[in-house]
């Protein structure tokens, strides 16, 4: 745990303020021992927090590693992108252009879809289902698959694909137009009738669908 009087964590804000920094520049600014700042980059290195970037050379002897940080560190210092687009959806909603997050969702939803395709081409059955939750994994759902033993013994198992985690949280309190959009996308994925068995808005822990069920109404 890196806390806001960590050394690690005072190395982030440096990086985060400068770029990029070599060793000597951080125990100078830090006023540490090389050998000590050293330590820590390495540490932070392994966590996947920043990365040699380059060398610089600023005088006689071997040439400075050059650090930067990486996507990774983006945590320790938070934005507020997920608040200006909740805002955003309820200004389209309240003006009634909500049509035109639609059409970006439907957008969205079909450039992701054309990315999984070369991924899913042969697979079927539960090696596709499986495959659509690695991709929608990737994508930050934090997907899953769950093999339901139907009670019948002569009934096949039921794959349940669930999402525990919803990356665009902050829009479905405002509006519901993304999980249309986003339930095109899995039953695209899938190439089979599913059924929305889950909903995270709800108060489920994720939103689950039972693959391979036709739906008696619909998912939306």
């Amino acid at each position: 745990m890196i806390g806001p009087g960590d050394t690690k964590r005072v190395i982030l804000d440096t990086l985060k303020r400068e770029g990029t920094v070599t060793i000597p520049d951080l125990a100078a600014a830090l006023d540490l021992n090389v050998e000590t700042v050293r330590s820590h980059v390495k540490a932070l290195v392994s966590e996947g927090l920043i990365a040699r970037c380059g060398v610089r050379r600023d005088g006689p002897g071997r040439p400075e590693g050059v650090y930067e940080l990486t996507r990774r560190a983006a945590r320790f210092f938070p934005g507020r992108e997920g608040q200006i687009l909740h805002e955003l959806a309820a200004f389209l909603d309240e003006t009634g252009h909500d049509h035109l997050l639609e059409a970006f969702f439907r957008r969205f939803a079909a450039d992701r879809e054309a990315r999984a395709a070369p991924r899913l081409e042969g697979l079927d059955g539960l090696a596709r289902v499986e495959e659509v939750a690695r991709f929608l994994t990737e994508e930050g759902y934090m997907a899953e698959v769950v093999v339901e033993r139907p009670a019948a013994a002569a009934s096949a198992p039921i794959p349940r694909l669930r999402l525990c985690n919803c990356p665009i949280r902050d829009l479905v309190r405002v509006t519901r137009i993304p999980c249309g959009a986003e339930i095109g996308l899995i039953r695209n994925l899938l190439a089979e009738p599913m059924v929305r068995v889950e909903y995270i808005p709800d108060g489920d822990a994720a939103c689950g669908y039972a693959v391979g069920v036709a739906p008696s109404g619909t998912c939306e």
